[in-house]
């Protein structure tokens, strides 16, 4: 998976709880806390530690994991 470029969907989210390698959100509509690994959350997400509110961008497989798209 490393050598193809990942397909990045984006949330509109709120970071409410930080570990040192994942991030608790509240993504709208999906009515509890997921996590989410940070190595995985895009560069350009407006969401990336405890405290932030805006646009979280995840890889689409992962948001099909976690039951969001």
């Amino acid at each position: 998976m490393a050598d193809r470029e990942l397909e990045y969907v984006d949330f509109d989210a709120e970071c409410v709880a930080e570990t040192g390698k994942a991030i608790g959100v509240y993504i709208d509509g999906a009515g509890e806390l997921v996590w989410i690994p940070k190595s995985l959350v895009s560069a350009t997400s407006e969401v990336q530690k405890k405290g932030d509110v805006g646009t979280l961008g995840i890889p689409q497989w992962l948001a099909e994991q976690k039951g969001l798209a």
